[in-house]
């Protein structure tokens, strides 16, 4: 997909890969790039999309594969060990999934004044953006939407990754009905049953136990959130409203809200179901997948196990068909096998080799299994609904 024309030619034989290596270290333009916080890598910095507390998220541009990226930049001067354990656990949650539905992580830049997150661009904005503008969604788009987050979920789950701030504004949409979770900096591993005590994420998306109890299991908490957030789409509004933290926490523990008479009756039941106030009688995300108001629609399959870097490309001699077409683009931008057997610890992210081979990988796979709206099942036989109540 890459067009490789006059590239080469003006310096010798270079291969894109080492053009850009050279110019990184010899070209006037590209340093006073880096200097000015315009380039990291092998990305050029383009203008703000967001920002957080610590953070600030910037467009950016891949200068090999042209592709479109989110740079996470992270100040370090404002970093203490909380927020670096954090951080850590961040990277971590990241590189464990690999859902069409959850943000990909492809690289971590390390400069002396910030860390740099570099993930895959949503163009389409915030969920939350999207239902505080125009309302609710429409019943087959919130449907399909809703299914694609449960689905991440349950891929984080099965990983032992908790979320912890499942909330619209960290759903992003990536093209029509087709969204990812993302902002996993709250995100942490489990083992199973495993209790966490840290108060992570948004009142208004808060589980009841986070106020109640000394301790919670993450994945109920995120399931909570579930619940709130179906509300959210289905309604146009939060179920838990109050003009101060307080009131909000007593209107959680004491667990009445009330559904819009416009939401339907099998929408209404799965909001009820999760929105239980004993962890234990909630619905695990399968089981969600699995409801009434989710029969007919299709949840998205996470993509294969891969590992994190290329090194493994050049002498494996079993590929799959996408894994060779990986290999033939590499070697197309010059990353060789001799580059790739010499790319430092493979499946550490502070590689630009590592970046580039999880950029190349991720583009054929949503090639080759293209990512959009979750069309319906047709055969339902073996799908199990959730009791109502």
């Amino acid at each position: 997909e890459w067009s490789l024309a006059g590239v080469t030619g003006q310096r010798g034989h270079m291969t894109p890969f080492e053009k850009l290596t050279w110019e990184a270290r010899t070209d006037e333009v590209a340093v006073r790039e880096s200097v000015l916080g315009k380039r990291i890598s092998f990305y050029r910095i383009r203008g703000e999309i967001g920002s957080g507390n610590f953070s600030q998220v910037k467009l950016g541009v891949h200068l090999l594969t042209r592709d479109k990226v989110a740079i996470k930049l992270l100040d370090k001067s404002r970093m203490d060990e909380r927020t670096l354990c954090l951080l850590s656990c961040e990277i971590l949650a990241m590189e464990l999934l690999r859902h069409p539905n959850v943000v990909r992580l492809y690289e971590v830049v390390d400069t002396p004044s910030r860390l740099h997150l570099v993930m895959e661009y949503a163009p389409g904005g915030e969920l939350f953006t999207r239902v505080s503008t125009v309302g609710a969604l429409p019943h087959d788009e919130a449907k399909l939407v809703f299914a694609q987050i449960t689905a991440a979920v349950k891929h984080m789950h099965e990983c032992g990754v908790v979320h912890r701030d499942l909330k619209a504004e960290n759903v992003f949409y990536a093209g029509n009905c087709w969204v990812k979770v993302g902002d996993f900096g709250f995100s942490t591993t489990v083992t199973p049953n495993e209790r966490l005590s840290t108060f992570c994420g948004s009142p208004p998306y808060a589980a009841p136990e986070l106020f109640r109890d000394q301790s919670y299991l993450g994945p109920q908490v995120d399931v909570w959130a579930l619940g709130v957030l179906l509300f959210f789409i289905a309604s146009g509004t939060l179920p838990f409203r109050a003009d101060t933290v307080g009131k909000l926490k007593l209107s959680i523990l004491d667990g009445c809200f009330s559904v819009p008479l416009r939401v339907p009756a099998s929408c209404c039941n799965l909001i009820t179901t999760i929105l239980r106030p004993l962890p234990d009688e909630r619905p695990t995300a399968a089981q969600i997948l699995r409801s009434e108001w989710l029969r007919g629609i299709h949840a998205p399959e996470p993509y294969p196990p891969y590992p994190l870097g290329p090194r493994y490309l050049p002498s494996c001699s079993l590929l799959a068909e996408e894994l060779l077409e990986v290999r033939e683009l590499l070697e197309e931008l010059g990353i060789t096998s001799d580059v790739v057997r010499n790319n430092g610890d493979d499946g550490d992210a502070r590689s630009c080799v590592t970046g580039t081979y999880r950029i190349v990988l991720h583009r054929v796979q949503r090639r080759r299994r293209p990512e959009g709206p979750v069309f319906p099942v047709l055969a339902e036989e073996s799908r199990r609904t959730l009791p109502n109540g």
